[in-house]
């Protein structure tokens, strides 16, 4: 691929997510100056449903990096010996975009982003306020390092800091704006206080039911934060947050399944059930014909059911009965989607709520 093939490209993908509403014309002109190729290294991987393929040539990586694709940049932070697990990416444009959209940038903020990854989002961020305004996190050195020389390659001098973006940037003082670049287990209290009231924190979560969710928190007077769901974004999580395996105990005891597994993966349902259920997680994929979903909990408890199939509960307790009566409760309350759920955040904790902060839900299982 040419220059000229390379450019008209990645062009033709700014047009896309302009067309799909993504990219006003601000935000345009700077993803127009900040090229998505300065910021990816040589050897990257495409993520396909259950493994990462490599990408080979420059053709293959060229037509990969001006995509609306992630691009995974790294497995198994790092270790030449893995499984082949990502572990950092430079994310899908298009949920780029959004999430940059739904920090409502103004000219003089000032912006935190947890996960610097490849260095992308830190240099989108100083071509739109001016590289001092700009603070960005990475925990992973060697992934610091590659960004930092990305980012100064590209001409810009954001704050760039190795270390736990749950913790103070040093001399930071409070930000306008947070956005995470990782999917967190939950928001940090202490993350809240290094925004000024009035500001705006926007991150994908991951929790044990579901992941994909994005969140734009707006931090109160009393330090709270509070805010809305605004769709999905898959990221990888947080490395601190990162799920411990469940354990599966005892022989697997068949039941009819009274619930297609194809609707426990809807994002809507799964922001009810995780906030019903704490601790319930669930994994699944599409099959031809539907879905085949995994459900465990820390007490040993877990199910297995596939469209169409039995489903199968192992270890203490009925726990496919349970996703069963959790839905029963969630389509009496009109099967609201993933946008009419929030979460609230304070210096106790943090729970989802339905339509209105006051109507938190309630946890039936421990």
């Amino acid at each position: 691929m040419s220059t000229a093939q390379e450019t008209g490209a990645y062009r033709a993908l700014l047009q896309d997510l302009a067309d799909r509403g993504l990219l006003d014309s601000r935000w345009r002109r700077v993803f127009e100056a900040v090229p998505r190729s300065q910021f990816i290294p040589p050897d990257v991987w495409r993520q396909l449903p259950d493994w990462c393929e490599p990408v080979v040539g420059t053709d293959e990586w060229l037509a990969l990096v001006n995509s609306d694709e992630p691009v995974v940049t790294q497995l198994d932070d790092g270790a030449e010996d893995g499984p082949g697990i990502a572990t950092s990416s430079n994310s899908q444009p298009s949920m780029v975009a959004q999430m940059l959209g739904l920090l409502g940038l103004e000219d003089g903020h000032r912006v935190l982003e947890i996960g610097t990854g490849t260095g992308y989002v830190a240099a989108l961020l100083s071509e739109r306020l001016g590289d001092q305004q700009v603070y960005s996190i990475e925990l992973d050195p060697v992934l610091a390092q590659q960004a930092a020389e990305h980012i100064a390659g590209a001409g810009y001098r954001p704050h760039l800091r190795v270390g736990d973006g749950e913790q103070p940037f040093p001399g930071m003082g409070q930000v306008d704006r947070v956005i995470a670049t990782c999917a967190l287990r939950h928001v940090p209290h202490a993350l809240v206080r290094q925004v000024r009231p009035g500001g705006v924190i926007v991150t994908p979560l991951a929790r044990d039911f579901w992941s994909g969710a994005v969140v734009q928190l707006h931090v109160q007077d009393d330090g709270t934060a509070v805010g809305p769901v605004c769709g999905g974004a898959m990221y990888m999580p947080m490395r601190s947050h990162r799920p411990v395996p469940h354990e599966i105990e005892g022989k697997g005891r068949p039941r009819a399944a009274g619930l297609d597994p194809a609707r426990i993966l809807d994002l809507g349902f799964a922001l009810y059930a995780g906030a019903r259920l704490p601790g319930v997680r669930v994994t699944g994929r599409g099959t031809t014909d539907g879905a085949r979903v995994w459900v465990s909990h820390p007490d040993g408890a877990a199910a297995t059911a596939a469209t169409g199939e039995e489903a199968w509960q192992y270890g203490p307790g009925l726990l496919w009965e349970e996703i069963e009566q959790a839905w029963q409760v969630y389509e009496s309350a009109g099967l609201p989607d993933a946008e009419q759920f929030g979460m609230t955040v304070t210096d106790r904790g943090q729970h989802i709520w339905l339509r209105d902060p006051t109507a938190i839900i309630q946890p039936r299982r421990a």
